[in-house]
């Protein structure tokens, strides 16, 4: 083998060990989570990681525990926009940033508000739905932290 194609060589093997590299890295910061800490209470999360299962979301579902929420989780951080089509209940819906900081608390968004959307003013990259009363309780506000547990 020649000086070039060594080169090519390890310029290909390099590009697809990065690729696998960042790709396991995404995937361990959402896969594998199945709480969030906010507000010092421990959240069990459903995830929401395609758009099949963010349209769908908490829709349909008779009820959720104060313990329990849907993290949705996109792939940028952007203005997210959701609604209450098919719910039953109302809940606190809760912008985190890239860097898990709440940067916007929508509380008791009601069934009947629908079509009407909420959206946050800053860019989030994850969405947390919790039981309505929630966020008044744990008088949770924009600039809290929050963590993804195993």
């Amino acid at each position: 083998m020649n000086f070039r194609k060594i080169f090519y060589f390890i310029i290909v093997f390099a590009f697809i060990f990065g690729l696998i590299f960042f790709a396991s890295k995404k995937n361990t910061q959402t896969n594998g989570i199945q709480y969030v800490k906010i507000a010092g209470q421990i959240i069990k999360v459903d995830l929401a990681l395609t758009p099949e299962s963010q349209v769908q979301g908490l829709s349909g579902r008779a009820s959720l525990k104060e313990d329990e929420g849907m993290l949705f989780v996109f792939g940028k951080p952007d203005q997210y926009s959701f609604w209450m089509k098919d719910m039953n209940f109302p809940i606190d819906i809760i912008w985190l940033s890239q860097d898990l900081k709440v940067v916007y608390v929508e509380k008791d968004a009601k069934p009947e508000s629908y079509p009407n959307s909420f959206s946050p003013a800053k860019k989030a990259q994850y969405v947390l739905e919790v039981t309505s009363g929630f966020a008044e309780k744990n008088n949770l506000k924009e600039g809290d932290s929050v963590q993804f547990l195993p």
